[in-house]
């Protein structure tokens, strides 16, 4: 049985408040760079009431065995400015990385700040596109489609041991076998419905987790909720772990200036990039043919279409969220909607499952790095409507936004924000009761 908790302002709950450090905490972690110091990334992360931190441990690469040398990687950018003004893809690199010796530095310093770690792994989305060469991205593209879940879950399995070895395992707050499981290729889709594909292969890597580490929480994580589909999603996990990002408004600029959504490849026109964007772009951005990565094999490795690193890369911020200002109001109650419903649809499904809910990612959508939409007031009152919608729904976890992280510019311009906010999720307003589990009260 879960144990339930009533919280009340001031009775710590045991929720989680989330700040997503995703693969920056390895790929931005040279001189000078936002995890360049772990305790320092901690300390302001606590200062900022945070508590939990969610990561690529990077399983596949240090613990499936598959990848050679794992140790002898190095950091790299994309090559030249290409990614430098775009969110996550920002990495200059030129540095070292070991990275069994990175994630026990990771974990020493998460409890020297008494903070957790939500262990997932972005390896079939971006991570490799960061290495200097392409061994660990083939090494990922090598395993059978049907069998990717199961050996991430080994190597999961496998780095649990090892943090269990060195007396750390008691830092994770729970294990997802893979981030966004709907949306990367660890799965293969055979043509059956959107959730109904994951049965089979998600099964078998939870059921591998659990049975290995009982005492561990196990999921996977999700996008965007499908509601409909909701009760075909496997079984076993033992947390509901899902991402809202509405768009709305910055789906229309998308549609406007020729982008499709997130990793949906571009919309071919005529003319590229149309009219809409170019008049959004800065004075000196190059020829779109002229801005590439500096080895093709990096820009598969992202998932993401040149045409949206163009578009992040060299447009004007201010332009950009001018856009959105002038064109929200259309979309605002609309944008509300879907979120409440994708919040209480959630709930219900935890509900009915028996097991605690998490915003894990959010809220608006994919934007440029230097723009401020989403960290400016509409932006924050969006991301507070959700925030109190999930708190009212009983969620154990919350991300303010998916940009309140150190490799983000808005965590140091919005740290009072982000402390207000983290107080309603660690203090329980405004009020609800909430869940903490352990992999053994679900065995």
């Amino acid at each position: 049985m879960t144990t339930q908790q009533q919280a009340t302002t001031g009775e710590p709950t045991g929720r989680l408040a989330i700040t997503l450090w995703d693969f920056s905490w390895y790929t931005q972690a040279g001189p000078g760079e936002p995890f360049a110091d772990l305790d320092r990334a901690f300390a302001e992360t606590v200062e900022r009431g945070f508590n939990t931190v969610r990561v690529c441990a990077m399983p596949f690469l240090l613990f499936s065995g598959r990848v050679q040398a794992p140790e002898s990687t190095q950091v790299q950018g994309l090559g030249g400015e290409f990614g430098q003004r775009t969110r996550w893809y920002n990495v200059r690199g030129g540095y070292p990385l070991d990275g069994r010796r990175r994630l026990v530095e990771l974990f020493e310093a998460a409890a020297r700040h008494d903070c957790k770690v939500i262990v997932s792994s972005w390896e079939y989305q971006q991570s490799p596109s960061f290495a200097d060469t392409d061994t660990w991205h083939r090494a990922l593209a090598a395993v059978p489609g049907p069998d990717r879940a199961e050996v991430v879950a080994e190597a999961l399995a496998d780095l649990l041991d090892f943090l269990t070895e060195r007396g750390l395992a008691d830092r994770v707050a729970y294990v997802e076998v893979h981030n966004e499981v709907d949306n990367c290729s660890l799965v293969p889709d055979d043509g059956v419905t959107h959730y109904a594909r994951l049965r089979g292969p998600l099964d078998r890597a939870v059921k591998l987790l659990r049975s290995r580490h009982p005492a561990v929480p196990v999921t996977y994580s999700l996008g965007e909720p499908w509601p409909d589909e909701l009760d075909d999603l496997p079984e076993q996990a033992q947390i509901a772990h899902f991402h809202f990002y509405v768009y709305g408004v910055l789906g229309a600029l998308y549609r406007a200036v020729g982008l499709g959504h997130g990793t949906e490849p571009a919309p071919r026109t005529a003319a590229w990039p149309t009219p809409e964007l170019a008049g959004m772009l800065r004075p000196d951005a190059p020829a779109f043919a002229d801005h590439r990565p500096d080895e093709p094999w990096r820009l598969a490795a992202t998932g993401i279409p040149r045409e949206l690193f163009y578009a992040h890369d060299w447009v004007d911020p201010d332009r950009w969220d001018l856009w959105l200002y002038e064109n929200y109001a259309a979309h605002r109650q609309a944008m509300r909607e879907t979120l409440a419903g994708w919040v209480d649809s959630v709930a219900g499904f935890a509900r009915r499952r028996g097991i605690p809910a998490v915003l894990g990612e959010g809220v608006v959508g994919y934007t440029p790095l230097l723009t401020r939409f989403e960290e400016d007031a509409v932006g924050k009152d969006i991301a507070e409507f959700v925030v109190d919608r999930c708190l009212a729904a009983g969620f154990h976890g919350v991300v303010l936004t998916s940009n309140a992280a150190p490799h983000h510019p808005m965590w140091h311009t919005d740290g009072d924000w982000m402390r207000r906010m983290n107080a309603r999720i660690t203090g329980g307003r405004p009020g609800a009761a909430v869940q903490t589990v352990t992999g053994e009260d679900q065995a």
